[in-house]
């Protein structure tokens, strides 16, 4: 029994150590992070303008929810929403890093937006599941692409007032 101490003594110290390692490592490849390698992380092969005629410049979507899962394409424009909604969330990051008037509201909404998105993806997701396309599925689809319609336009927003000329590469890839 008292040889087992020390043994686990030093594999805690080992994970706390690796874990600190990790954790060093992703702070330091997002300190090197740019806005071009932030803008070719976002997922080009769905976009949202299939639901609003004004997608990135003005929240909500123009489409009924069974309009709306069938051009969201399911199961994939949900993906394609959980993925770019991390990474608007890190442009957010990115923008109040590197520009000290930056609105703090603004990067906090974006915060909880993409937190809000990606909880609601994978309820989502994983009705579809169970169900495939019920109302329930199609409704929570909805819910997440108004969401993610809002999103983008604080997202445009504020890289219009803040990072003017990083927003014809952003609307593009969106």
């Amino acid at each position: 029994m008292s040889s087992i101490l020390p043994l686990l003594q030093i594999l805690a110290f080992a994970a706390v150590a690796v874990y600190f390692g990790y954790r060093r490592a992703s702070l330091r490849k997002r300190n090197n992070q740019s806005w071009d390698s932030l803008l070719s992380r976002l997922r080009v092969d769905w976009s949202a303008r299939e639901l609003s005629d004004n997608f990135l410049w003005k929240e909500g979507i123009d489409v009924t929810a069974e309009n709306a899962w069938q051009r969201m394409e399911g199961p994939n424009g949900l993906w394609v929403m959980y993925q770019n909604s991390r990474v608007m969330l890190e442009m957010a990051d990115f923008a109040a890093r590197n520009n000290p008037d930056v609105d703090k509201l603004i990067v906090e909404t974006l915060r909880s937006d993409a937190m809000q998105i990606r909880v609601c993806v994978l309820m989502c997701l994983a009705q579809y599941g169970f169900s495939q396309a019920s109302e329930g599925v199609r409704i929570n689809a909805f819910r997440a692409a108004a969401m993610y319609t809002g999103m983008a336009a604080r997202m445009t927003a504020l890289l219009q007032n803040y990072e003017a000329g990083i927003l014809p590469d952003f609307v593009a890839a969106m």
